[in-house]
């Protein structure tokens, strides 16, 4: 067997500077925060220049690392700046990029040759043959889709170098779809209307079951549809480790400070538990009842397992 026992990455969405620092204080080994230009920032509040600097600074005085994700799949409109952008993060000293597409790897990768350049989860790594296609490409970590089973993710790291790094979401809302377009907001001019603001929530709901919310947010780089349960893995996080995972992810851009803060200690304490206990792991009750705790919406296990798992 290849599999390698490693010590994990835990890292964390943070949507404004309180949500960077408290996910360090919480035990996250890294954060990943959307800049106010170029970065992912929907959903949360943006990152200003000087909230960047002050995190940068944050993370790394506590010896972490911070990643900054470049604009979700950029219009031609998105590089206007971009090489001024890239050159102010160099400076800044952000440990990564994450980018989604082939477009911005090219450009990242002729500006900025040196930097560490991850592979944004919208990008769909579904297997092996994927993963080694964008290693070739200079890519050095790849999001592995969430719709893969634990088992698949063991044969991608069987098959792909060790160099290459495969990261794994394990809690938090989950993105069912992605598009480009502002749908919100055309079919509302269509409608001959223009009432539409990011602070007002809209749902996606199913004819027969009702009550079932998928929540629907926009910005000016489109609209995102997400599941109407959230991942949590807590019980099963000692297999995903054992896939050969470097890096597990919890998504909390929908989410305040005090969230953060639960969910980062709670994945903190079961990695450290797992370690410290000779690679034996068993989830306590505690554990989950914080999880529960910390939001409205109830979990599942997604795909990972063989049999989804669903808490009420």
């Amino acid at each position: 067997m290849k599999l390698k026992m490693h010590k994990v990455e835990l890292t964390c969405y943070a949507g404004n500077l309180k949500c960077l620092k408290e996910a360090i204080a919480s035990g996250a080994d890294s954060v990943y925060v959307g800049g106010e230009s170029f970065g992912r920032d929907t959903l949360s509040d943006d990152f200003s220049r000087e909230d960047l600097i002050e995190g940068i600074k944050f993370t790394h005085d506590n010896n972490k690392k911070i990643y900054l994700t470049i604009n979700l799949l950029p219009h031609n409109k998105d590089f206007d700046g971009f090489k001024e952008f890239l050159m102010e993060l160099d400076r800044l000293k952000v440990d990564a990029l994450i980018v989604s597409e082939p477009g911005t790897l090219v450009m990242v990768k002729q500006i900025l040759p040196n930097i560490k350049v991850h592979l944004g989860n919208v990008s769909n790594v579904y297997n092996y043959e994927t993963a080694n296609f964008w290693y070739n490409q200079g890519v050095n970590r790849v999001v592995i889709s969430r719709e893969l089973s634990i088992k698949e993710m063991e044969t991608m790291r069987l098959k792909t170098p060790d160099t290459l790094e495969l990261e794994a979401f394990v809690h938090g809302p989950i993105i069912m779809s992605y598009s480009g377009r502002k749908l919100i907001t055309s079919y509302l001019e269509s409608k001959g209307k223009d009432d539409y603001s990011p602070k007002k929530r809209y749902n996606l709901t199913e004819e027969k079951r009702k009550g079932q919310y998928c929540p629907v947010y926009e910005d000016d780089g489109g609209t995102i549809f997400f599941a109407s349960r959230d991942l949590c893995t807590i019980e099963y996080l000692d297999r995903i480790i054992k896939s050969g995972v470097n890096t597990l992810t919890i998504e909390a851009r929908m989410e305040d400070e005090n969230y953060v803060r639960e969910v980062v200690s709670v994945y903190r304490e079961a990695i450290d538990d797992f370690y410290q206990n000779n690679f034996e792991y068993k989830c306590s009750e505690d554990m989950l009842e914080r999880l529960k705790k910390a939001t409205h919406r109830k979990h599942t296990t997604g795909f990972y397992l063989e049999e989804i798992v669903n808490y009420d």
